[in-house]
């Protein structure tokens, strides 16, 4: 098996890791963590992933033919609901912060005083 799966959520984890850490906006750095939360989607994705097998719905195939775990799908689309949820809740927190403090620049915000 090729390592090709592995890298690329990986790279994709950097990627969402590094917008993170240089970003200047709260939205930008929701997004960019929305981003690297999706490297767990592909790799979830790739260790599930097996050839010629097909979906695991047992009332029109054989019993003994190749079968994709579902278990890892139904993780795939936990992760998905989380990974909305706690998208939705950041930028609601962050339009907040927008109305409270007038900005959304973190090293503005930096001091606790009103």
């Amino acid at each position: 098996m090729s390592q090709l799966p592995y890298l690329v959520p990986g790279w994709i984890l950097l990627v969402g890791i590094y917008g993170i850490v240089t970003s200047r906006n709260l939205v930008h750095a929701v997004v960019c963590l929305s981003v690297a939360q999706s490297a767990t989607y592909v790799l979830l994705l790739s260790v599930g992933y097996q050839r010629k097998a097909t979906a695991p719905v047992f009332s029109d195939i054989k019993p003994t033919r190749n079968v994709v775990d579902p278990l890892v799908q139904a993780m795939t689309l936990t992760d998905i609901v989380v990974g909305a949820t706690v998208t939705a809740l950041l930028l609601a927190l962050t339009v907040q912060v927008a109305k409270r403090r007038g900005t959304v620049d973190p090293d503005e915000l930096r001091s606790l005083e009103p």
